[in-house]
C-alpha cells in the first residue's frame, strides 16, 4: 500500500502545485499592471490615437502613467479609467511660467482644470531634466515657475491632489556609488536647497530619472550585468558605510540621492523613478541593447514592485517606477537604442512579454478597432478575488490532504 499512498500523495501535490500557478497567474492578473507606472511618449509618426493608446493601458490595467505634455486629446482620452496621470510643462515654458504667476493661472485653467477631476491628475513634472541643463537662466527659473504653479493648482483647490515637482536626470549627482556617499554636483546643490525645501513644504516626491543600462554599457567590463538588469538572485554590491546590500543597480542609485538630499537636510522626501528602460535593439556599439536584457530588466522591476519592494535605506516604503515606455518611438532622435525602448510596437504586437496581461476584450493585435475602455468594475474586481479565493482554499485542501495519505 505505501507505493499506492505515495503515488497518490505525489499527483495531489502536483495538483495543488498548478493550482498555485493558476492562483499566482490571477493575482499577476490583478496585481501586475496596477504595480508599475508607464511612460506614453509620442515621438513618432506611426504611433496608435490617443484613444487606441489608452484602451490598449485599461486593458493591462495600468495604474499609472506620465506624458510628456497636456495633449487635449491624450489629457480627454484618459477621461474616466482611474488611469493617475503626471503631466509636463515643456522647459520652453519654465521661464514664462516664472515670471508671471498669471501664466500659471492661465496653464492650469487652459490644460488641467477642464479635465479635472475626470481625468485623474494627479502630478505635474515642471519642465524634464532642467538641472542638468546648460541655461542657467532655465536653471534659476525652476523653482519660481513650480511655486506659481502650486499656487494656481491652490488657487482652485487642486493642491491636495495634484503634486508639483520636476524630473532630473542621474546627472545631478556627483557621486552614486556606494550610495551613502550619494552627494549633488556643486553646480545642481545651490539649486537644490530651495527645490527640496519646495517638495517639503508641499508634501512632493523627488523624482528621478534612472537608467542603470548607460552604466553597464559604459563600463561592461565592470559593470555586472545581473547587477544592472535588478536580478533579485544576484549577490549584488554591500554599502561598506552602511553595511546595506543591493542586488538592484536601480534601487542603489535611488538610495543614493536619498543620501544626498539628507546632506542637504531634507532626508525625509520620497525618491521615485520617473523614467527607467532598457533599450530592445541598438547600434553596433551600444552594448547591451537586446531584447533579451529588456525583458529581463523590466520582468525584474515587475516582479519587485507586485512585491511591494522598498530601497535597502526604505524598505517599507515602495518606491513608484515609471518604465520608458509604452510604444517604440521613430522619431526620437540619437542612436539606434532610443528608438527602441518601447514594450509595444506602434501596430499593438508586443516587442517582448514582460508578464504584463491584456484583460477585457481589447487585442493589442488588433487597436484600429479599439475604442477608448473603461476601468475594470467593482463586479469584475469581486469575482476575480472570488476566484483567488477558491483556488486557495482548494489548493490547502488538496495538500493537507496529500500529507494525510502520506
Amino acid at each position: 500500500m505505501a507505493p499506492l499512498a505515495t503515488s497518490a500523495r505525489s499527483r495531489t501535490l502536483l495538483l495543488s502545485a498548478l493550482l498555485c500557478m493558476l492562483l499566482f497567474s490571477e493575482v499577476c492578473v490583478l496585481q501586475c499592471g496596477a504595480a508599475i507606472g508607464i511612460n506614453y511618449g509620442q515621438v513618432g509618426n506611426n504611433l496608435p490615437t490617443p484613444a487606441q493608446a489608452v484602451s490598449l493601458l485599461s486593458s493591462l490595467r495600468v495604474g499609472k502613467v506620465r506624458i510628456y505634455d497636456v495633449n487635449p486629446q491624450v489629457m480627454a482620452a484618459f477621461g474616466g479609467t482611474g488611469i493617475e496621470l503626471i503631466v509636463t510643462v515643456p522647459n520652453d515654458l519654465v521661464q514664462p511660467m516664472a515670471a508671471s504667476a498669471g501664466q500659471a493661472a492661465q496653464w492650469v485653467a487652459a490644460n488641467i482644470r477642464p479635465y479635472f477631476p475626470a481625468t485623474r491628475v494627479t502630478g505635474v513634472a515642471v519642465g524634464n531634466e532642467v538641472f542638468t541643463d546648460d541655461d542657467e537662466a532655465l536653471k534659476a527659473s525652476l523653482v519660481p515657475a513650480m511655486r506659481n504653479l502650486h499656487a494656481a493648482l491652490a488657487q482652485l483647490g487642486m493642491d491636495g491632489y495634484v503634486h508639483v515637482s520636476t524630473a532630473s536626470s542621474l546627472g545631478v549627482l556627483a557621486n552614486s556609488y556606494p550610495p551613502s556617499q550619494g552627494a549633488f554636483t556643486p553646480e545642481c546643490a545651490a539649486l537644490m536647497l530651495p527645490f527640496l525645501r519646495f517638495l517639503a513644504e508641499t508634501n512632493a516626491p523627488f523624482w528621478i530619472n534612472a537608467y542603470p543600462y548607460f552604466a553597464y554599457k559604459g563600463d561592461p567590463a565592470n559593470v555586472s550585468l545581473s547587477y544592472a538588469l535588478s536580478d533579485p538572485y544576484h549577490v549584488g554590491a554591500v554599502d561598506p558605510y552602511t553595511h546595506l546590500q543591493y542586488t538592484s543597480m536601480l534601487y542603489a542609485q535611488v538610495d543614493a540621492v536619498s543620501f544626498a538630499a539628507a546632506r542637504l537636510g531634507y532626508g525625509g522626501i520620497p525618491v521615485y523613478v520617473s523614467e527607467t528602460g532598457w533599450p530592445s535593439k541598438g547600434d553596433a556599439d551600444e552594448v547591451g541593447a537586446t531584447v533579451e536584457n529588456a525583458r529581463a530588466y523590466n520582468r525584474n522591476l515587475l516582479v519587485r514592485q507586485v512585491g511591494n519592494e522598498g530601497t535597502p535605506l526604505r524598505p517599507r516604503q515602495r518606491i513608484e517606477v515609471y518604465l520608458f515606455a509604452l510604444f517604440n518611438e521613430n522619431m526620437k532622435p540619437g542612436p539606434t537604442s532610443e528608438r527602441n525602448y518601447g514594450l509595444y510596437q506602434p501596430d499593438g504586437r508586443m516587442v517582448y512579454n514582460v508578464g504584463l496581461t491584456q484583460q477585457q476584450t481589447t487585442s493589442a493585435t488588433a487597436l484600429s478597432l479599439a475604442a477608448s475602455s473603461a476601468p475594470p468594475s467593482t463586479k469584475d474586481v469581486r469575482k476575480d478575488f472570488t476566484s483567488m479565493f477558491l483556488f486557495t482554499a482548494l489548493a490547502i485542501l488538496l495538500t493537507s490532504q496529500a500529507f494525510l495519505l502520506g
